[in-house]
Protein backbone atom coordinates (compact mmCIF):
# COMPACT_ATOMS: atom_id res chain seq x y z
CA UNK A 1 0.00 0.00 0.00
CA UNK A 2 2.81 2.42 0.83
CA UNK A 3 4.46 1.69 -2.51
CA UNK A 4 1.28 2.75 -4.36
CA UNK A 5 1.33 6.24 -2.78
CA UNK A 6 4.96 6.71 -3.86
CA UNK A 7 4.11 5.83 -7.47
CA UNK A 8 1.14 8.22 -7.50
CA UNK A 9 3.22 11.05 -5.99
CA UNK A 10 6.03 10.45 -8.52
CA UNK A 11 3.53 10.43 -11.41
CA UNK A 12 2.01 13.72 -10.22
CA UNK A 13 5.44 15.28 -9.82
CA UNK A 14 6.51 14.18 -13.31
CA UNK A 15 3.26 15.49 -14.81
CA UNK A 16 3.76 18.87 -13.12
CA UNK A 17 7.40 19.03 -14.24
CA UNK A 18 6.49 18.13 -17.83
CA UNK A 19 3.79 20.82 -17.84
CA UNK A 20 6.26 23.46 -16.67
CA UNK A 21 8.84 22.46 -19.26
CA UNK A 22 6.34 22.29 -22.14
CA UNK A 23 4.74 25.55 -21.04
CA UNK A 24 7.83 27.35 -22.28
CA UNK A 25 7.54 25.75 -25.71
CA UNK A 26 4.39 27.51 -26.89
CA UNK A 27 4.51 30.62 -29.06
CA UNK A 28 3.57 33.95 -27.52
CA UNK A 29 2.30 37.11 -29.22
CA UNK A 30 2.88 40.56 -27.74
CA UNK A 31 0.97 43.69 -28.73
CA UNK A 32 2.49 47.08 -27.94
CA UNK A 33 0.73 50.38 -28.49
CA UNK A 34 -2.77 51.08 -29.71
CA UNK A 35 -4.05 49.18 -32.73
CA UNK A 36 -6.54 51.35 -34.61
CA UNK A 37 -9.37 49.23 -35.98
CA UNK A 38 -10.62 49.81 -39.54
CA UNK A 39 -14.07 50.60 -38.09
CA UNK A 40 -12.65 53.34 -35.85
CA UNK A 41 -10.63 54.75 -38.74
CA UNK A 42 -13.80 55.00 -40.86
CA UNK A 43 -15.30 57.28 -38.19
CA UNK A 44 -12.65 59.91 -39.01
CA UNK A 45 -13.38 61.41 -42.44
CA UNK A 46 -11.34 64.20 -44.01
CA UNK A 47 -12.70 67.45 -42.56
CA UNK A 48 -13.41 66.01 -39.09
CA UNK A 49 -12.39 68.04 -36.05
CA UNK A 50 -9.56 67.19 -33.65
CA UNK A 51 -12.17 66.45 -30.98
CA UNK A 52 -13.90 63.94 -33.27
CA UNK A 53 -10.54 62.23 -33.89
CA UNK A 54 -9.92 61.96 -30.15
CA UNK A 55 -13.40 60.53 -29.56
CA UNK A 56 -13.08 57.95 -32.36
CA UNK A 57 -9.42 56.93 -31.99
CA UNK A 58 -8.53 57.91 -28.43
CA UNK A 59 -5.38 59.60 -27.18
CA UNK A 60 -2.55 59.41 -29.73
CA UNK A 61 0.79 57.75 -28.98
CA UNK A 62 2.54 60.98 -29.94
CA UNK A 63 1.62 64.39 -31.29
CA UNK A 64 3.49 66.47 -33.84
CA UNK A 65 3.07 70.16 -33.14
CA UNK A 66 5.85 71.67 -35.25
CA UNK A 67 5.40 72.10 -38.97
CA UNK A 68 2.36 70.09 -39.96
CA UNK A 69 0.25 69.28 -36.90
CA UNK A 70 -0.67 65.61 -36.56
CA UNK A 71 -1.60 62.72 -34.30
CA UNK A 72 0.28 59.41 -34.51
CA UNK A 73 -1.10 56.08 -33.28
CA UNK A 74 1.81 53.63 -33.13
CA UNK A 75 1.52 49.86 -32.65
CA UNK A 76 3.80 46.86 -32.92
CA UNK A 77 3.19 43.11 -32.82
CA UNK A 78 5.98 40.72 -31.89
CA UNK A 79 6.01 36.93 -31.64
CA UNK A 80 8.19 34.57 -29.64
CA UNK A 81 8.28 30.98 -30.88
CA UNK A 82 9.17 29.83 -27.35
CA UNK A 83 9.48 31.42 -23.93
CA UNK A 84 13.27 31.36 -24.09
CA UNK A 85 13.53 32.70 -27.67
CA UNK A 86 13.98 36.30 -28.79
CA UNK A 87 10.83 38.09 -29.94
CA UNK A 88 10.60 38.97 -33.65
CA UNK A 89 8.60 41.97 -34.89
CA UNK A 90 5.92 40.69 -37.27
CA UNK A 91 3.85 43.83 -37.74
CA UNK A 92 4.40 47.50 -37.14
CA UNK A 93 1.94 50.22 -38.02
CA UNK A 94 1.55 53.95 -37.63
CA UNK A 95 -1.77 55.66 -38.26
CA UNK A 96 -1.09 59.34 -38.92
CA UNK A 97 -3.84 61.95 -38.85
CA UNK A 98 -2.75 65.34 -40.24
CA UNK A 99 -4.62 68.58 -39.58
CA UNK A 100 -4.91 71.85 -41.47
CA UNK A 101 -4.55 75.31 -39.90
CA UNK A 102 -8.18 75.28 -38.69
CA UNK A 103 -7.74 71.97 -36.83
CA UNK A 104 -9.70 69.83 -39.33
CA UNK A 105 -8.44 66.51 -40.67
CA UNK A 106 -6.58 67.15 -43.91
CA UNK A 107 -5.11 63.71 -44.56
CA UNK A 108 -4.99 60.24 -42.98
CA UNK A 109 -2.22 57.73 -43.47
CA UNK A 110 -1.98 54.10 -42.33
CA UNK A 111 1.69 53.16 -42.65
CA UNK A 112 3.43 49.87 -41.99
CA UNK A 113 6.16 47.64 -43.27
CA UNK A 114 5.64 45.25 -46.14
CA UNK A 115 8.65 43.28 -47.37
CA UNK A 116 10.94 45.57 -45.36
CA UNK A 117 9.70 48.77 -47.04
CA UNK A 118 7.40 51.51 -45.77
CA UNK A 119 3.90 50.90 -47.17
CA UNK A 120 0.75 53.04 -47.04
CA UNK A 121 -2.09 50.61 -46.33
CA UNK A 122 -4.83 53.13 -47.14
CA UNK A 123 -3.53 54.15 -50.56
CA UNK A 124 -1.76 50.82 -51.15
CA UNK A 125 1.40 52.56 -52.32
CA UNK A 126 5.10 52.32 -51.62
CA UNK A 127 7.14 55.53 -51.90
CA UNK A 128 9.27 55.63 -55.02
CA UNK A 129 13.03 56.00 -54.83
CA UNK A 130 14.22 59.57 -54.82
CA UNK A 131 11.26 60.79 -52.76
CA UNK A 132 11.80 62.80 -49.59
CA UNK A 133 11.94 60.65 -46.45
CA UNK A 134 9.50 61.77 -43.76
CA UNK A 135 9.74 61.66 -39.99
CA UNK A 136 7.29 58.75 -39.98
CA UNK A 137 9.35 56.77 -42.48
CA UNK A 138 12.48 57.36 -40.39
CA UNK A 139 10.72 55.90 -37.33
CA UNK A 140 9.57 52.78 -39.19
CA UNK A 141 12.91 52.19 -40.91
CA UNK A 142 14.97 52.64 -37.75
CA UNK A 143 12.72 50.23 -35.84
CA UNK A 144 13.01 47.64 -38.60
CA UNK A 145 16.79 48.08 -38.94
CA UNK A 146 18.47 49.57 -35.83
CA UNK A 147 21.87 49.29 -37.56
CA UNK A 148 20.75 52.02 -39.98
CA UNK A 149 21.07 54.54 -37.15
CA UNK A 150 24.83 53.94 -36.96
CA UNK A 151 26.54 56.02 -39.68
CA UNK A 152 29.78 54.02 -39.44
CA UNK A 153 27.99 50.75 -40.25
CA UNK A 154 29.43 49.09 -37.15
CA UNK A 155 27.53 47.45 -34.32
CA UNK A 156 27.07 49.60 -31.25
CA UNK A 157 26.20 53.23 -30.67
CA UNK A 158 27.33 55.90 -33.16
CA UNK A 159 30.86 57.08 -32.54
CA UNK A 160 31.97 53.91 -30.73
Amino acid sequence: MMKHYGVVATAKLLTLLAGLILGGCFAQTFQHGYVVSPEALQQVPVGASQEQVLLALGTPSTVESFGREGYYYISQTAKKPAAFARAKIVNQRVVAVYFDDEGSVQEIGDFGLRDGRVFDFLNRTTPTSGSEITFLQQILRSAANPQSLNPAGRPGPPGS
